[in-house]
């Protein structure tokens, strides 16, 4: 009897244990579900200055511009967005919400907090100035180097895509056409140029991707190939953008992160207080 007994109440320990288990992982879940509360909208701007498509771009460029502008395009000097976004990290799906701001084409800083229940629990600050980039990570780790600025770059015109208008007016830009629904960008680094493939859709006429060869990290020693997709277009505070991304290394086979636009503004005059840029 004192054998069962004891046996029986082995069994419940366990079974009690197990419970326990599968509420904290119910808790842990259902927390991971909540979105994370958004940044404080960027304040109202002014009207932004317009100016004609320029000649001579690709045929699949023109026509995603046309589409997208009509006639004429604004002029973008700086961007804040604001948003929110689910990032995969180990495997995991997390609520974050974002704010990106970016002196274009030249400078931008990273502001992203995952939440759970809609509590930060960590924070990835990351900028790029002056060329440089320094990536600021939980429990207190930093990227920096060439790798690290190499990509980047790369972030600094992809996220073009959210103010396209930029990749149609900078100087630096170069566009070269493949097909009818395919181009190159060309875009500076340092003294040199990087490269990625633009895909358009032949029906919508929109921009739907850009893929280059980025590397992963500090300690990368070979790229792989980095794809921002433009998951929907729409309008956030009356301007034609990407209202969904995605960013993914093709090595992952899927979406390491999804953003979502909340705000869009052009012309926020403390640009560079945002961007930590000392006087």
């Amino acid at each position: 009897m004192a054998s069962a007994a004891g046996k029986g109440a082995e069994v419940t320990r366990i079974l009690v244990l197990a419970g326990l288990l599968a509420a904290i992982l119910v808790v842990v879940l259902v927390g991971l579900r909540i979105p994370a509360p958004p940044f404080p909208a960027p304040p109202p701007t002014p009207a932004t200055e317009t100016v004609a498509i320029p000649r001579d771009l690709p045929a699949p460029v023109e026509r995603f511009y046309r589409s997208t502008y009509g006639d004429a395009v604004p002029v973008a000097q700086n961007v804040v967005l604001t948003g929110r976004a689910r990032l995969r990290i180990l495997g995991v799906s997390m609520p974050a919400r974002w704010r990106f701001t970016h002196d274009v084409g030249r400078a931008y800083r990273h502001e992203i907090v995952a939440t759970w229940f809609g509590i930060p629990i960590f924070v990835v600050d990351e900028r790029f100035l002056d060329g440089t980039a320094r990536l600021e990570l939980p429990f207190g780790q930093v990227e920096e180097g060439a790798t690290v600025d190499q990509g980047a770059n790369l972030a600094l015109w992809a996220e073009a895509m959210w103010f396209p208008a930029a990749l149609a007016l900078d100087p630096r830009v170069r566009w070269e056409v493949v097909d009818d629904a395919t181009a190159l960008l060309h875009v500076p680094y340092g003294g040199d140029s990087e490269t990625f493939v633009a895909r358009f859709d032949p029906t919508t006429t929109r921009l739907t991707l850009l893929e280059a060869m980025r590397y992963k990290g500090a300690e990368a020693t070979s790229k792989t190939l980095w794809i921002t997709r433009a998951d929907a277009w729409g309008e956030i505070d009356g301007h034609p953008t990407m209202t969904r991304a995605s960013v993914q290394w093709l090595d992952e086979g899927r979406p390491w992160a999804t953003f979502e636009v909340d705000h869009l503004r052009f012309g926020v005059e403390d640009v560079d207080a945002r961007l930590g840029r000392t006087p």
